[in-house]
């Protein structure tokens, strides 16, 4: 799953001390995911197995195995307290209803559903800080999308606020491996619509027999390239950076394309998904040392926990 740094202009935990953040979020999402798929087998073993304790009835096995899970679920409360932080808004706790699970990839994808609420929680507060979060980045499809497909060592920023020269700048998504940055602009307005690419600031978009005017996408792209080489270059980072225009359910059609600019449609997306997503590559200190500098310089609006404010006073 892939990390979410940076959220529009929410406080991310990340920003406290990104030496540490990232590889503690897969270390703990490893050790969850052994505990939880663990309890998910015993629970299966319990009830398709009467070989398993078989002076007992069904009744029974479910009642000893109901005391087993809940040791389990003591156990791992007290076993993945952070270091050195003891807010339980760090704990990945288990949930109980992931036991639930009919089949393993039901199970993954419980799992999967659950550190997206987790990293929900990391990309908008801190132990002291928390911003108010737009409910519908939690239904967010292409938010989801990139979170639980890409792997752990993946860094994503999404529609992150750049504070340049005082100035707030907005942009989309950017996704940073620890090889290079992708600088990622989308145009999905509807299902199967044909976008006809130029230079200009307006492209033609054509659904059946209706056609109309859409933004040039590229130049969010071409926005979003500019700030990285900015601020890659004032920090001394050395990471390719790639753009690409995005319709995963439309198509585009642009012969003239800039060489550098990658059109990602209906017919081409999921080969660069796959190949994307195949990576093994640990993280890496360029990658780390790219993520602080974006990080830097994006805005954050957030305020201070009730909690934390009534402990200062004390």
């Amino acid at each position: 799953m892939a990390q979410l740094i940076k959220l529009q202009d929410y406080i991310s935990r990340y920003e406290l001390d990104f030496s540490r953040y990232p590889s503690q979020f897969i270390r703990l999402k490893k050790q969850q995911w052994e505990k939880i798929h663990t309890a998910w087998e015993d629970e299966d073993s319990f009830e398709k197995e009467p070989a398993i304790f078989p002076e007992m009835d069904s009744e029974e096995r479910q009642g000893l195995f109901h005391k087993v899970k809940n040791l389990f679920k003591k156990e791992s409360s007290n076993s993945i307290q952070v270091e050195e932080l003891t807010y339980d808004d760090v704990e990945l706790e288990i949930v109980p209803s992931l036991l639930l699970a009919k089949s393993e990839m039901e199970l993954k994808q419980s799992f999967l559903d659950h550190l997206f609420q987790f990293q929900m929680r990391w990309a908008s507060s801190t132990i002291a800080e928390k911003s108010f979060v737009d409910s519908s980045y939690y239904h967010d499809e292409r938010l989801k999308h990139f979170l639980q497909r890409f792997p752990d060592s993946y860094f994503l920023l999404y529609e992150p606020i750049f504070l340049l020269k005082k100035a707030p700048v907005e942009v989309e998504v950017m996704l940073l491996t620890p090889t290079e940055l992708w600088c990622l602009a989308f145009i999905e307005e509807e299902e199967n619509a044909v976008y006809i690419g130029s230079p200009d600031h307006f492209w033609q978009k054509r659904v059946g027999e209706t056609e109309s005017k859409v933004l040039n996408p590229s130049l969010s792209a071409s926005r979003m390239e500019k700030i990285v080489k900015q601020l890659f270059t004032l920090y001394e980072v050395e990471l390719p950076i790639r753009k690409a225009v995005v319709s995963r359910d439309g198509y585009l059609d642009y012969p003239d394309a800039p060489a550098e600019l990658l059109l990602l449609d209906k017919r081409s997306y999921e080969e660069w998904f796959q190949r994307m997503r195949v990576s093994v590559s640990p993280l890496k200190m360029m990658q780390l040392k790219a993520a602080k500098a974006l990080l830097e310089y994006c805005q954050t609006t957030s305020f201070k926990r009730p909690d934390w404010n009534k402990e200062a006073d004390e």
